[in-house]
């Protein structure tokens, strides 16, 4: 890695997790919707659990890591779903920890296309830990040698329209705008905005094997910070999948991967940056494991 001040990319990594988008992204979002938005439980009849792992910036020290699980399925009888979802996001000496339950209700527009609606309730611990800073790095020396927490509520309300061709869905995170009082000073004090998601996608059968998905999600805080990405997917008898994405500012991505009898799920991207910050590492990995249960209904 090329020679660069750790505070230097400390202050873009803090930048990024607290004061722009505060939650993590991923770049296979296609497969990880539920952590986005509740509405998601409930619209498969079965049962599955997904864990996603994003390693960014892989070169950089204490470069953002993010690890999320999450289970999430339909009511055996009734139109509704539930889920669960556990995640740790860590940006050089900040993390951000939770657990989050949901809760979604469906119901049918038409024969074959569908309307949920969808909320989650959860806590985080957002932790500061000075002990990883030095002197040079600090203009307020109270925060070294310390490790500093706060434990807050959120929520998130989300609505999902799906059709076996096509679903778009709209979710709006961190509903409480809550103050986190890292330690005692008044730049202790930093609020967590709300975060806008939208989302869409589209199958297209072609031929008997091949399926192509394009899909695109756009994500925003208020009142200025908004990007997007967009996707597309070329997938082989439900087996075999490979595709391109790109995020606006940030990166190129490759997706790959592979589904073993409908059950178990192994998705791959790595991403390539397309700002400054390239010169000073080797680009994100990100993995998808997942696995389908049995239909229950």
């Amino acid at each position: 890695m090329k020679k660069i001040t750790y505070i230097s990319v400390l202050l873009i990594l803090i930048n990024i997790s607290v004061f722009a988008q505060q939650s993590p992204h991923y770049t296979q979002y296609m497969f990880n919707e539920f952590v986005i938005n509740p509405a998601i439980a409930g619209t498969a009849d079965y049962y599955q659990i997904r864990s996603n792992h994003r390693f960014q910036w892989v070169g950089l020290t204490d470069p953002p890591m993010t690890n999320t699980l999450s289970i999430y399925g339909p009511h055996t009888k009734m139109p509704m779903g539930f889920g669960a979802y556990f995640y740790n996001d860590v940006t050089g000496p900040t993390s951000r920890t939770g657990l989050t339950g949901a809760y979604a209700y469906n119901i049918a527009l038409k024969e074959k296309i569908r309307l949920s609606f969808g909320i989650n309730l959860g806590l985080m611990q957002y932790k500061l830990d000075g002990n990883q800073l030095s002197p040079k790095d600090l203009s307020d020396l109270a925060l070294q040698n310390s490790v500093t927490s706060a434990y807050v509520p959120d929520a998130c309300v989300g609505i999902y329209l799906y059709a076996d061709e096509f679903y778009a869905g709209f979710s709006t995170g961190q509903l409480f705008n809550n103050k986190l009082k890292l330690y005692e000073e008044k730049n202790g004090l930093n609020k967590l905005k709300s975060h806008f998601y939208l989302t869409g996608g589209y199958r297209y059968q072609i031929g008997r094997n091949y399926l192509l998905e394009p899909s695109v999600i756009f994500k925003g805080t208020s009142p200025k910070v908004f990007t997007f990405d967009v996707s597309a997917r070329l997938i082989y008898k439900n087996t075999f999948w490979g595709g391109l994405s790109f995020r606006l500012k940030d990166a190129f991505s490759v997706l790959l991967g592979y589904s073993f009898d409908e059950k178990f799920s192994f998705g791959y991207s790595y991403d390539l940056g397309v700002t400054s910050l390239r010169n000073y590492n080797s680009g994100s990995h990100e993995l998808m494991i997942a696995y389908r249960f049995n239909k229950i209904r």
